[in-house]
């Protein structure tokens, strides 16, 4: 998550050497490695499918000034703008474009403090909804409504991509104002481990996807994808979303990674407090540079936080594959990738559970995981099968790595086994009674 903290002027960038040095950056002991959860979740008034405003009585920033005095410090753009984020130590609130509730949660050792912290805040959160008549849902996409019926939330950074990233993509907008999402952050030790694990995530994705596949619906009717979620990834910008080829073809690496970055157009670059809006590359901008300006690390920092592959790096290792899910779900998801990422032995089997596929055969894998979720196949393979194995894999690293935190997986672990995705619950739901009011009641936090 970015506050958009006042841009700092650093050292001009001329080659890739530093970018490739700022990912080294990341390199921690393996003592030291941590992981953290996001958990967005959308907001509606109890009793109806409306989206909630930032403004007004009973609006979102509302809702964020209700949660401050908890021990949070409110988070301005400027002194005379309207509150956007809550940070409370490690931990932020922050507020995607359509008023997704998010929470950025601490770095933690273990799967099960995360939850914790996940679970203290849906507990705060859900208090101060109710008393101003609303409630969470989890749910990955919208079910109802458009984007020309949502709220824009008043962050300068929205305000730009809503004008520039459309041009990339035909769906942009529906990722900004319509998606909801569950994602872990993990470490790594050195480029070796990052390299591995990153590709590991990456070859498994697909399996997350159908195990977290929780957005059936569009416009109040089945869209024929079990994560329509996914779906709409693929018309955002094929050039800054996705996977990477050279996650694919042995060749990954920090260079790959920082040549795949600079080859993204730019959305936006900060300049004397301002947006603006060069239509470069990253590479181009290195080159050209803008305004007889070079670029410098804190626009090296924007533009990756820009970028939405399935796998993303920055000091961290973001994996992005989940629909928005239930506590229980999103626990589950920091065990699950503690477990295969953090023991040895347990990636080493993550990494033999599939076929090698190529680039082109993973997108398919991918597709088919969007559509069917759990009841796809990888060729003659049930990927609720694989899935099944997937998560014992994760449980037995956990149980040799760290034993109590492999209850978590018990959700995963009946998802798997009963090969339903989270989504047939949602249509089952709508094949009972598809007024979206009374369906948003069945997805509550």
């Amino acid at each position: 998550m970015s506050l958009d903290l006042k841009r700092v002027a650093s050292e001009p960038l001329t080659s890739a050497a530093p970018l490739v040095e700022e990912l080294r950056k990341g390199e921690k002991p393996r003592t030291q490695h941590r992981l953290g959860l996001e958990h967005e979740k959308f907001i509606y008034p109890v009793g109806s499918a409306q989206p909630v405003p930032y403004e007004g009585p009973n609006g979102v920033g509302a809702l964020l000034e209700r949660i401050a005095p908890g021990g949070y410090e409110p988070f301005r753009e400027t002194p005379q703008s309207p509150v956007i984020a809550l940070q409370r130590g490690m931990a932020a609130i922050s507020l995607e474009p359509g008023g997704q509730f998010e929470l950025s949660g601490s770095p933690f050792h273990t799967a099960r403090e995360a939850h914790q912290e996940n679970l203290q805040h849906l507990k705060e959160t859900k208090a101060a909804a109710s008393a101003q008549g609303l409630r969470l849902v989890a749910l990955g996409y919208r079910p109802v409504g458009t984007t020309g019926e949502m709220p824009w939330m008043p962050k300068t950074r929205y305000q730009v991509m809503r004008r520039t990233l459309p041009e990339r993509g035909r769906l942009a907008l529906n990722m900004m104002l319509m998606t909801s999402t569950g994602q872990v952050s993990l470490d790594w030790a050195d480029e070796a481990d990052c390299v591995r694990k990153t590709v590991a995530v990456a070859r498994l994705s697909p399996l997350l996807v159908a195990l977290y596949a929780n957005s059936p619906l569009l416009e109040g009717k089945p869209s024929g994808y079990m994560s329509f979620r996914s779906r709409v990834w693929e018309e955002v910008d094929p050039t800054r979303c996705g996977y990477l080829p050279s996650w694919f073809d042995g060749s990954f690496s920090y260079q790959a990674y920082v040549d795949w970055a600079l080859d993204a157009p730019l959305l936006f670059l900060r300049r004397e407090g301002e947006y603006r809006h060069p239509k470069l590359t990253f590479r181009q901008l290195m080159k050209e540079g803008y305004e007889g300006q070079p670029p410098d690390m804190g626009d090296w920092t924007d533009h990756l936080s820009t970028l939405f592959p399935e796998v993303r790096l920055k000091k961290v290792l973001e994996v992005r594959g989940a629909d928005s899910a239930s506590a229980a779900m999103t626990g589950a998801l920091g065990a699950l990738w503690r477990g295969i990422l953090y023991d040895a032995q347990a990636l080493e089997e993550a990494e033999l559970l599939l076929p090698r596929l190529n680039f082109t055969e993973h997108l398919a894998f991918h597709d088919t995981a969007r559509r069917e979720g759990l009841a796809g196949k990888l060729g003659p393979r049930e990927l609720h099968r694989l899935a099944g194995e997937m998560v014992a894999i994760a449980k037995r690293g956990l149980q040799r790595l760290d034993p109590e935190d492999a209850p978590l997986l018990a959700p995963l672990e009946a998802v798997a086994a009963s090969g339903r995705s989270p989504a047939q619950a949602v249509l089952d739901a709508w094949k009972e009674d598809p007024r979206p009011e009374v369906l948003m009641t069945r997805f509550e936090l």
